[in-house]
């Protein structure tokens, strides 16, 4: 896959799948998946790190910087002016100028505050930022990002957590459609199927977190995810055969031999 990268902002990213490091059962384990997964960004809250006692352990220690890039993320953050503030801190400690961009609006649901989103788009991209905000799956809001200044848009395929996987494909469809950036699936995915699905819909990459950490087995679904993203975008690219209501035969039909019944009646006419 390393001949089919995909690019944001500029950067060449050989995986097209970006992990979180929330909900592990350990730093150690969150380490080996993210080794499993083969991806090569992963998303790290702003919130979560320790950014004043170096003297301490850190997320950060268990993140391997050298292969992996981090993006910061503005979770848990439910106005512009907090997500914007939270970027900004992500900043200046040396994290990065990339921002996975969050306001959410409602806490039950974690749906995006789009209104809020597009404001805080607007700021940060203005102030050299590499924003990749999480959104709806609609694609009017998502075009309304991009003319913001967003460097990939993000829509979500169910909501955070759920497992749900991708709940409006069409939606995707057309968000790709009309993308001129990044179009990368945030959130909603549960198995394997689901990320492959998201990227035979088109989609550019897919980005998970829950659906990793919290298996049974967290590294061995990291491999899972890593192959299905693989399948998915292949299968994207030698493009699906069209679907039909009825069969269509796989061997061809012109110059098979008759049955013996048809022959004899032939022979018979003749």
């Amino acid at each position: 896959m390393t001949s089919d990268p995909l690019v944001i902002a500029g950067r060449t990213f050989r995986s097209r799948l970006v992990v979180g490091t929330g909900k592990y059962p350990s730093n150690t384990v969150m380490a080996d998946a993210h080794l499993a997964s083969g991806a090569e960004m992963v998303t790290v809250a702003v919130r979560r790190v320790n950014l004043t006692d170096k003297s301490k352990e850190s997320l950060l220690d268990y993140i391997d910087r050298e292969r992996i890039f981090i993006l910061p993320n503005t979770a848990a953050c439910y106005t512009a002016e907090d997500a914007i503030r939270t970027a900004r801190l992500g900043r200046e400690v040396g994290l990065s100028n990339w921002v996975k961009l969050e306001v959410i609006g409602d806490e039950r649901t974690l749906f995006p505050d789009n209104v809020a989103l597009l404001e805080a788009t607007r700021v940060l991209a203005s102030e050299g930022f590499v924003v990749l905000p999480y959104t709806n799956d609609d694609p009017v809001i998502c075009r309304k990002l991009e003319e913001a200044g967003a460097a990939a848009v993000m829509p979500l395929g169910a909501p955070i957590g759920s497992g749900l996987g991708i709940q409006n494909p069409n939606n995707i469809r057309i968000i790709k459609d009309q993308a001129r950036v990044p179009v990368i699936v945030d959130a909603g995915v549960g198995t394997a199927s689901d990320a492959a699905i998201a990227m035979e819909l088109g989609a550019d990459g897919v980005l998970m977190n829950t659906a990793i950490a919290l298996a049974e087995d967290p590294v061995a679904m990291a491999i899972a995810m890593k192959l299905a993203v693989e399948a998915g975008r292949l299968a994207y690219r030698a493009g699906r055969i069209p679907k039909r209501m009825y069969a269509s035969a796989s061997s061809p039909v012109d110059g098979r031999i008759a049955s013996a019944t048809a022959a004899a009646g032939s022979r018979a006419g003749g």
